[in-house]
């Protein structure tokens, strides 16, 4: 009888595990390459966009899309990935990054970017630039060219010349919708800024953002977009996050690498850390934004507690999306 009880127990412990096992196969698969992308954060709704503005911020999301997955397919690094799809968006007015940023309080652009590296964490940054074409790539220029981390204002500017990149008149940023923005403190013209995390067929991460900052802004303020660990971070034990929304919260509460250090020393997953931080420690000191990310296993998070957020993502398994509000 005894011996009928522990056959009976080991057969119904071996159903159980193979059909745990038959009902969920693609856990188990990771993609070869992930890329996620967002366009800023905001409290637009949807008549504030209108249905073709809409349209058109989904074909820029998508294009821009295209570029960083047609490099990762093909075998391209994540740095390389991040570069091209950031540059895209930086060309794009409608982002406030590069081309369409945001102006100041005295009619000036000043604009922000960094990148980083999950493989050995290595880091760039510029801020308070106005006249490099495409902040990402120098900020890329600061990691890879120099033993340095973050560079400023004219500085910034100086290098990114002697690098090679290009360097265009300040009329160049101008736009009529940044401008109008600037004249009447638009609240929903402080959306925009870009970014882009990606996991190469090599296993490793990058993140990278831009950003034109907020419309009106004064005294040379700097937002979390060039600060490692506050708007960007990446580490290939963890994961890689890009955040948009209100800087001053973001580096306070240090977001993305709070996301990181969740995972690696309180064994949460992506979207349990991500959550956790953006919509409770954030929505609790009434900080506004959202984060993209992607961790080592190609998981994704796109989590925000404003209105809306332009984002989009793709994966070598065929899952892609792109939208802009809930």
């Amino acid at each position: 009888m005894k011996g009928n009880l522990i056959l009976s127990f080991v057969f119904a412990s071996m159903v159980l595990f193979l059909s745990s096992c038959s009902n969920n196969p693609k856990e188990t698969i990771k993609p070869e390459y992930v890329i996620v992308l967002h366009g800023g954060a905001g409290n637009a709704g949807h008549t504030d966009l209108g249905e073709d503005k809409q349209k058109e911020y989904k074909e820029k999301l998508a294009e821009a899309l295209a570029i960083g997955e047609n490099i990762l397919k093909s075998g391209g690094t994540c740095l390389e990935a991040v570069e091209k799809t950031i540059n895209y968006m930086e060309d794009c007015p409608l982002f406030n990054a590069g081309k369409g940023s945001v102006f100041t309080r005295d009619g000036h652009n000043e604009m922000d970017a960094s990148i980083m590296l999950g493989s050995d964490l290595r880091a760039g940054a510029v801020t308070c630039v106005g006249d490099i074409k495409n902040p990402i790539s120098a900020a890329i220029k600061v990691m890879t060219n120099s033993e340095h981390v973050l560079l400023s204002g004219k500085g910034a500017s100086e290098f990114a010349k002697i690098q090679g990149l290009e360097i265009v008149d300040s009329s160049y940023f101008y736009t009529d919708e940044r401008w109008n923005g600037l004249q009447k403190a638009i609240e929903s013209e402080k959306h925009g800024t870009v970014g882009c995390v990606v996991l190469d067929k090599y296993g490793n991460l990058a993140a990278g953002t831009s950003t034109g900052g907020m419309t009106n802004k004064r005294y040379n303020r700097i937002g979390d977009t060039p600060i490692i660990g506050a708007g960007n971070y990446a580490n290939n034990n963890t994961c890689a996050v890009s955040a948009t929304g209100h800087g001053e919260f973001f580096i306070r509460y240090t977001v993305a690498h709070d996301i990181s250090a969740l995972m690696e020393y309180k064994g949460l997953s992506l979207i349990e850390a991500a959550n956790l931080v953006v919509m409770k420690k954030l929505v609790d000191a009434n900080g506004e934004g959202g984060i993209i990310a992607v961790d080592k296993d190609g998981n994704i998070a796109l989590v925000f507690n404003t209105n809306m957020m332009f984002r989009a993502y793709s994966k070598s398994t065929g899952e892609k999306d792109i939208a802009i509000f809930r």
